[in-house]
């Protein structure tokens, strides 16, 4: 068990080193310009985000829609961290994911309680909260943005970023706690019967989720430069809703693959000027009929693992 697991480590951090390597050199060789590298930023970005949404929603079952509150804590956080107080990028990163976390723990204990649409209009109001408290500070730039952050987020950051936070999430997955979480999603009362304390759970996965969220926004505050309180109202969390549903709940491949894929789609999509903002709805419905009948990510890569796991037994 420790050799796969080990084995499937080096294969992961090996394939991950060599794509990087081959998109540096693409962009360093100029074979893409600075708009395909500014997708590839947001899809790392949009990846961590997603992953954290998944972590709460597709593994813990808990439906949280505010999700983009804890992405605007970790931008500004971050922000007013390298702006005011000079810190390096890393720690501004570091203190964005703490600032959400610590946020997310004192909404979770009290929230995380309430259950489906309860819960989920309860972080769609505080989702509201955050947006209309950054909009009412003079010192975050009001209703008009925050500008001046410096750039300090390269494809490098928001590459290995994401890869930490994919192996972070495997591993929190794949643990006893991970196992708890799974099965509070699939009964919760007979969890408890086993003596598992549900909230606890919940609360871990609501503050780990909000960490990543918050690095995930310093990321994108440092690489946009400005940022804005209606970038992440309630729509840019049902983006990443979107993202998890798609790739399917649950699946750290499958979500991966969807956010890639629906991050690129909008851009991909501009050739075709306003007609993108019918074929785009339209793509998500065909997604989703495939998703329905056994075709997506996570479906697919269940059906791949099951037969490596037959022809090993053979």
């Amino acid at each position: 068990m420790i050799k796969n697991s080990l084995k499937r480590f080096s294969i992961f951090i090996a394939t991950s080193i060599i794509i990087f390597v081959i998109l540096t050199f693409i962009i360093n060789q100029n074979i893409i310009n600075q708009y395909d590298v500014r997708i590839l930023v947001l899809i790392c970005i949009n990846i961590m985000l997603a992953l954290s949404v998944n972590l709460i929603v597709g593994f813990t079952g808990q439906f949280t829609i505010g999700h983009s509150a804890f992405m605007a804590i970790g931008a500004y956080a971050a922000a007013m961290l390298t702006i005011n107080l000079k810190l390096p990028f890393p720690l501004s990163l570091l203190g964005a994911g703490i600032i959400a976390g610590f946020i997310g723990l004192l909404i979770g204990i009290p929230t995380l309680r309430l259950k489906g649409d309860y819960l989920a209009i309860t972080t769609l109001g505080f989702c509201q909260i955050v947006v209309v408290v950054i909009q009412n500070i003079p010192q975050f730039g009001g209703a008009q943005g925050l500008t001046g952050i410096p750039p300090k987020t390269t494809f490098a950051w928001t590459f290995f970023t994401m890869i930490v936070t994919i192996l972070v999430i495997y591993n929190i997955v794949h643990s006893s706690q991970g196992r708890a979480m799974i099965s509070i999603r699939e009964d919760e009362i007979a969890a408890e019967a086993m003596g598992i304390n549900s909230t606890k759970y919940k609360i871990m996965a609501f503050v780990i989720g909000a960490f990543i969220a918050g690095v995930a926004g310093g990321l994108y505050s440092h690489y946009m430069m400005y940022i804005e309180p209606q970038s992440f109202n309630f729509l840019k969390s049902m983006d990443f809703i979107v993202y998890v549903v798609l790739g399917g709940l649950g699946s750290i491949p499958g979500c991966i693959i969807s956010t890639a894929v629906l991050t690129y789609l909008p851009e991909g999509l501009r050739g075709f000027g306003d007609l993108r903002m019918v074929i785009y709805p339209i793509l998500l419905i065909v997604i989703m009929i495939l998703n329905a009948k056994g075709i997506s990510p996570s479906k697919l890569f269940k059906r791949k693992s099951k037969g490596r796991d037959k022809d090993a037994i053979a």
